[in-house]
């Protein structure tokens, strides 16, 4: 049970912080930054193994590294694909 809340929370953080790199986070909620901080460590983790070999799977700094570089990717291809630019202010 535990794990099941820190993964909600890191991917928390790792969404909300990559949301605010992509200026994304007016149009996100709670929600959805936990949606796409959890899709995104799960692209993060696959993009590092792939380049680097080495499998990423701890809750550690450089996880959280990988799980931000992941849903930056994720919120990127979304907003390729909507053709949304991000709400400026």
């Amino acid at each position: 049970m535990l794990d099941i809340i820190l993964w909600i929370l890191f991917g928390a953080l790792a969404g909300w912080i990559a949301s605010k790199i992509m200026k994304t986070d007016a149009e996100q909620g709670a929600i959805a930054n936990i949606i796409v901080g959890i899709l995104g460590a799960f692209i993060g983790g696959f993009l590092m193994q792939a380049l680097t070999g080495q499998p990423t799977d701890t809750f550690s700094i450089g996880g959280l590294l990988v799980a931000i570089l992941g849903a930056v990717v994720l919120l990127a291809i979304y907003k390729a694909i909507t053709g949304r630019r991000g709400v400026t202010r």
